[in-house]
């Protein structure tokens, strides 16, 4: 089922501030300091504009695994996926057809190596850092070295000041509002078990930031 973060931002207390459009200056500053730290950057206007720009990054055959994202959600990329006219190898689709658990969970851990593994961020510094945290490190165990690919959308409303104020976002927005979603989605609490902070990409054109210009995730 497709949550969006509309369903339960109103039962949820956030710090607005981390969670606002930032300004055309602080986006290019973000964009800069990004690009200085190894990775690609695509900013894109619409969620319309940034599904385009997701697709033509994974070229067809390739072998293709989303964690869970709400901004995927919203620009659409995830019903496309599993829905979609493309020619990937769907990584998805094929772990949750598996009945046996521990089967479903190796082939859950076998597809960070995929070779284009999307996801969102939590915070962005202007400063040039990513930001992410999970429960079980099933999204951001790709990012650091697993998969060859990384392509992360996220919202300009993640680009935050400085790297502390990523960190502050991370434990008073994308928290609260994930917590909330799993509760609903999966009857539990959520946790910031699994930390990262992605300073620096050193393999060139390895990973991805598509920017939009809305406000999108958390």
């Amino acid at each position: 089922m497709s949550q969006q973060k509309s369903d339960y931002v109103d039962d949820t207390e956030i710090d607005a501030t981390l969670d606002e459009l930032p300004t055309d200056e602080a986006v290019e500053t973000a964009v800069e300091n990004l690009e200085a730290n190894g990775f690609d950057v695509v900013v894109a206007d619409s969620a319309d504009e940034a599904l385009d720009a997701v697709q033509s990054q994974i070229p067809a055959g390739a072998s293709v695994m989303n964690g869970h994202s709400t901004t995927l959600e919203e620009i659409g990329f995830a019903d496309y996926l599993s829905e979609g006219d493309h020619e990937w190898d769907s990584l998805a689709d094929e772990i949750w057809s598996i009945d046996d658990d521990a089967e479903r969970q190796a082939a859950r851990r076998a597809s960070q190596t995929a070779d284009y593994f999307l996801g969102g961020i939590n915070a962005i510094a202007q400063t040039g850092e990513l930001v992410a945290a999970d429960r079980s490190g099933s999204r951001i165990g790709a990012y650091p070295f697993a998969a060859s690919n990384v392509v992360i959308v996220s919202g300009v409303n993640k680009i935050v000041p400085t790297l502390d104020d990523a960190l502050d976002r991370l434990e008073s927005v994308a928290y609260p509002l994930e917590n909330e979603r799993a509760q609903e989605a999966y009857g539990v609490d959520s946790a910031i078990a699994k930390e990262l902070i992605f300073r620096q990409e050193l393999e060139e054109g390895r990973t991805t930031v598509v920017l939009v210009r809305e406000q999108l995730g958390y």
